[in-house]
C-alpha cells in the first residue's frame, strides 16, 4: 500500500520514517494534511481562515498601505532582535548550569530573500550549546516546500551546533527527511538524552498540537526518568496544561507571533492560539512548569510587523536555588 502520491525516493524516506514513528502517526498525518489541502482548494470548511484565505492578504496589504503602514510594517519584518533569557530550574543537574539554547520558532524561511538573509545575519556569531526549533518553516499553510528546505539549508550552515526541531501547522510531515538530511533532528513525539560531565537533560518534541492534533505526550515521554529534568518542544503553547502533568521542566514554543501586528503597547489583537494571551509572548509558568512563547523570527499572512518585532532567543540554563 503506498503511503502517499510521491516519488519512489519519497517512498522510500516516508518508510524509513514510518518504521521510526509508527504507521498510524505517518499515515494520520499525512491523511490529514491531504483533507486540509482538499478543504482549502474547495472552499470549505478551512477556507476562511486567515492564514488560508489568500485574497484577504492582499486586501490587507493594501489597508496597510493607505494608512502608510505597509512599508513601515515590512522594516520591522527585518529588525529581528536578539533576546536573552535566564531559566531558572530547580531539577537541572549541576553540569548544565549555563547550558544556553538558541531558540527559533516560526521561521516561515520563504517568506523573502531579503528576510532570510536577515535571519542568517542574526545568527552568526552567536555562543550556545544546542540550537531548537519550534516550527513552521514554510511560508504558506500548504502547497511546495522544498523552497523552504532550501531556505532552511542555508541557514543550517550558520547553525553551528546540535540542532532539533519540530513541525509546526504550516509544514508537511514530507519535509522531514529533507530536514534531518541536514542534520537537523527532527522530534516526533521522541526524546533523546543529552550527556554533559556525568549528569543528563532529555529533550523532548511532539507533533503539531495546534492544527493538526497529532501530539502524543506518552510517547514523548516514555523513555524520559521520572524527576528528570525535560525540556519539552512544542510549536505552541496550547497544551501547556498536559506538558505541566507530564512532568515537563521547560517548554519552548512558539505559533501566536505574539500577535505580529499589535495595538500600541505590544497589545496582540490575535493570538491564533487557546492558550490564556498571557501565555501569547514570552517568558510565563503554570505551576511547576516554566514556559516561553517566542514571537517568532518571520511573519505570517503579510510580510510585515507592528509594535512586534521578531526575535531570536538564547534560553540560559540556571539552577534555582532553593528558597
Amino acid at each position: 500500500m503506498r503511503l502517499c502520491d510521491c516519488t519512489e525516493v519519497e517512498q522510500r524516506e516516508l518508510a524509513t520514517l514510518e518504521r521510526r514513528i509508527g504507521h498510524v502517526h505517518l499515515r494520520q498525518r499525512l491523511g490529514l494534511e491531504g483533507d486540509y489541502e482538499a478543504h482549502v482548494f474547495r472552499r470549505g470548511t478551512h477556507f476562511f481562515h486567515l492564514e488560508n484565505w489568500y485574497s484577504v492578504h492582499t486586501l490587507m496589504r493594501l489597508a496597510l498601505a493607505l494608512v502608510g503602514l505597509h512599508g513601515r510594517g515590512q522594516r520591522n519584518a527585518l529588525r529581528i532582535q536578539l533576546r536573552r533569557h535566564d531559566v531558572l530550574l530547580a531539577s537541572l543537574p549541576g553540569a548544565f548550569d549555563g547550558y544556553t539554547l538558541l531558540h527559533l520558532s516560526d521561521l516561515h524561511l520563504d517568506m523573502s530573500e531579503p528576510y532570510l538573509a536577515r535571519l542568517i545575519q542574526r545568527v552568526q556569531g552567536l555562543e550556545y550549546d544546542l540550537c531548537v526549533l519550534t516550527g513552521d518553516f514554510r511560508f504558506r499553510t500548504f502547497g511546495p516546500y522544498v523552497p523552504a528546505l532550501e531556505a532552511l539549508a542555508r541557514l543550517r550552515a550558520h547553525l553551528h551546533r546540535p540542532t532539533y526541531a519540530v513541525l509546526g501547522n504550516h509544514d508537511t510531515i514530507r519535509m522531514v527527511p529533507g530536514m534531518e538530511a541536514l542534520d537537523i533532528r527532527v522530534l516526533m513525539n521522541e526524546s533523546v538524552r543529552i550527556e554533559r560531565a556525568n549528569d543528563a537533560l532529555y529533550l523532548a518534541g511532539i507533533d503539531d498540537a495546534h492544527y493538526y492534533r497529532t501530539h502524543s505526550f506518552h510517547r514523548a515521554a516514555h523513555n524520559i526518568p521520572h524527576e528528570a529534568c525535560a525540556v519539552l518542544l512544542s510549536h505552541t503553547p496550547e497544551p501547556y496544561r498536559h506538558a505541566t502533568h507530564a512532568g515537563f521542566s521547560l517548554m519552548l514554543c512558539g505559533h501566536t507571533h505574539g500577535g505580529q501586528i499589535c495595538l500600541p503597547g505590544g497589545i496582540p489583537v490575535i493570538t491564533d492560539s487557546d492558550a490564556p494571551r498571557a501565555y501569547g509572548k514570552g517568558p510565563w509558568r503554570f505551576r511547576t512548569l516554566v514556559g516561553y512563547t517566542s514571537v517568532g523570527c518571520g511573519s505570517s499572512i503579510v510580510d510585515v510587523r507592528l509594535n512586534c518585532l521578531p526575535e531570536v532567543t538564547l534560553h540560559r540554563l540556571r539552577q534555582a536555588q532553593p528558597a
